[in-house]
């Protein structure tokens, strides 16, 4: 392709110019939200509590990641406890106990979601500013 472009042709080029940069861009975000949504998801499996005893779906095996199909054009991972999900919010900060106690609240998933909110923020800039620049 030619430096020169014809006046005709103007509009018909900037078009696919920012086509092509929204495309490389929406890739780029796929393989980065693919990328830490797995690496989350085992860091997650890591910091949950296990509990003695033998259960037939353990809590921290169940952390598992799905796509989310609602949304059109964001690409949206999500990361939820596919076999006990009622335990995220009562391990997570604590409950009441049946003698009117309370049990210790074990933070597991806040810490890995606040480490991972900030990485996927950075590599997110990355992947633009890379594109920018080409």
């Amino acid at each position: 392709m030619s430096n020169s472009i014809k006046i005709e042709n103007l509009q018909k080029e900037v078009m696919n110019y920012l086509e092509d940069y929204v495309e490389d861009i929406e890739e780029g975000v796929i393989e980065v939200t693919d990328k830490l949504s797995k690496e989350a998801v085992k860091e997650v499996k890591q910091a949950s509590p296990r509990r003695q005893g033998t259960r037939k779906n353990p809590y921290w095996k169940g952390w598992t990641r799905k796509k989310d199909t609602k949304s059109k054009r964001r690409y949206v991972m999500k990361i939820h406890n596919k076999t006990n999900y009622q335990l995220t919010h009562l391990l997570e900060n604590g409950h009441a106990t049946r003698n009117g106690g309370r049990t210790k609240a074990q933070p597991h998933i806040r810490p890995v979601e606040e480490k991972y909110n900030k990485l996927y923020e950075k590599e997110i800039k990355a992947v633009i500013t890379r594109r920018s620049k080409s």
